[in-house]
């Protein structure tokens, strides 16, 4: 993102990190979350415009806890430590760091009500007092001389700090989640107040930034695209296609783990409208044959994973120069598969297109949004032009229905989920609620169950309704849809498709469960 300010986030293992990085973007900042151990010189050698340290399990005193190079706050780059991050820089500088009032019964957690002392910078333009959220179980002790307190709370004293020669500020609460009010305003006063950051980073200019650098990249190569059909690929080939159209050819992989009709319309769309080069290739009995007798998810993503690369490969041979294989791998793919830069957080799930590739890949990868969210996919999508139809199409996994089927994958299986699912997406979109529900699915449980039909017993499948409402994918909840489009929903899957006799709702959130259901 050369020509931008850079804001780094050091992960130290919070839950939060991603709404950090969040909060961050939607001030126009570009920002990328990095191991909480990089030193003063790789620091140094980006030239940040700032520098924030999350939050994080652990005590400061913990054997093996999460630590960073003292020297990357004397580096005159401002820096913002929220929760662990304001302890762990308060220690390194010397400053005692003890158990919190309340942490006998576990810590302190919960809203309280801040303080404002000194509204200069961090707290410009907020209230003198307002409602904060505190996660945590250490507290700063005892600020010394160096460091100024600029709020507090009754079980806080400490609640926010300034270093009155560097510039380095703290907060114990969290000022990225949503029950912070005025969580947005801190990170803005801290973003443009502190560290002057211009916030020019926006859909366009990504899109130019992006396309220069695919130019740069390739030079004379072919890329080959990896594309679904869905929002992320598509813009993906969009902006290749922008950067080097006679150097870009698109393949698509039916795997026989699609949404109905989903080949017919992508061919449709990307030959027809866009006119791409567009190569599918009928892989679905492959991709049976290698789920034959799968039933652990993880195994059935790094065998599709694999098959897809090889599928890849072997397409690439009647392809020239095919040096790059593209794919719309996004931040989140990257920061469930791997946790975010080898960083502390746990890995949650392998993405088909980040954990699961083989070490004998012969491409390079170009992966143009690897650092964004979903929301900001859709963003570029419009800047580029794309149909409406494809940029608010509901996120698809990568695997396609073997991760929404249940046990063993089978191509009947497979049938009976995509006419239950056409039924639930049609409904949907005739509803007028696509746009606001996140994702909209059914997935296909292991179990049977009995019914009546037709005055007669019935022993057949279940289908399980997920919808889910989302900014990026990172956290979701269960959507509040109005009983009658359930009920619509039902009907028509118990009438239309044969094999399944009753249907449920989905009401988990994320976390504790994620969105798919493998």
């Amino acid at each position: 993102m050369a020509g931008h300010d850079l804001v780094l986030i050091f992960d130290f293992g919070s839950q939060y990190t991603q709404l950090i990085a969040r909060r961050v973007r939607e001030q126009n900042v570009y920002c990328e979350i990095v191991h909480g151990d990089c030193d003063a010189a790789r620091v140094r050698a980006r030239a940040p415009k700032g520098i924030i340290l999350s939050g994080g399990p652990a005590s400061v005193y913990q054997p093996g806890a999460p630590t960073m190079d003292a020297a990357v706050l004397s580096l005159g780059v401002p820096v913002l430590g929220i929760c662990y991050g304001l302890q762990l820089s308060a220690h390194l500088l010397g400053l005692v760091v003890a158990p919190a009032a309340s942490h006998a019964a576990g810590g302190e957690y919960g809203r309280r009500e801040v303080r404002v002392a000194n509204a200069d910078g961090l707290f410009a333009g907020l209230p003198p007092a307002f409602t904060v959220w505190m996660s945590h179980g250490d507290q700063v002790a005892d600020p010394g001389g160096e460091f100024e307190v600029l709020a507090s709370t009754d079980t806080c004293p400490l609640a926010a700090l300034r270093h009155r020669r560097l510039p380095l500020y703290g907060v114990q609460f969290h000022p990225e989640v949503t029950h912070t009010d005025g969580g947005r305003e801190i990170v803005r006063n801290f973003l443009r107040g502190v560290c002057g950051a211009a916030g020019d980073w926006t859909p366009s200019s990504f899109v130019d930034d992006a396309v220069a650098t695919i130019r740069a990249r390739i030079g004379a190569n072919h890329v080959v695209c990896a594309l679904s059909g869905g929002v992320d690929s598509a813009v993906v080939a969009a902006l290749i296609h922008r950067a080097a159209p006679r150097q870009l050819t698109c393949v698509f992989v039916d795997n026989g783990l699609l949404r109905k009709g989903e080949a017919r319309q992508v061919e449709e769309t990307f030959r027809g409208h866009f006119h791409m080069d567009l190569r599918v290739v009928d892989a679905s009995r492959r991709f049976h044959e290698r789920l034959a007798g799968v039933e652990d998810p993880e195994e059935k993503r790094i065998r599709i994973g694999h098959l897809f690369i090889e599928v890849f490969t072997e397409e690439a041979r009647h392809i020239p120069d095919a040096r790059f294989l593209a794919q719309g791998t996004l931040y989140p793919d990257v920061i469930e598969s791997v946790a975010a830069h080898g960083g502390p957080t746990a890995t949650i799930k392998r993405h088909h297109n980040v954990g699961g590739l083989p070490r004998t890949l012969r491409f390079e990868l170009l992966e143009p949004l690897r650092f964004l969210f979903k929301d900001e996919v859709r963003a570029i999508g419009q800047a580029l032009g794309l149909p409406d139809r494809i940029v608010w199409r509901h996120p698809f996994p990568g695997p396609g229905m073997a991760v929404r089927i249940l046990g063993p994958v089978t191509p009947q299986r497979v049938a009976l989920l995509q006419e239950a699912d056409a039924v639930t997406l049609d409904e949907v979109w005739k509803s007028g609620l696509a746009r606001e529900i996140w994702q909209a699915f059914t997935v296909l449980l292991p179990v049977r169950t009995v019914g009546v039909m037709g005055d007669g017993r019935t022993y057949d499948h279940v289908a399980a309704l997920r919808f889910v409402t989302s900014t990026d994918g990172m956290t979701a909840d269960w959507a509040r849809v109005p009983h009658d489009l359930l009920a619509r929903i039902s009907a028509r899957i118990i009438n239309e498709v044969r094999g399944i006799n009753r249907v449920v709702y989905d009401i988990s959130s994320k976390p504790p469960a994620t969105i798919e259901w493998e």
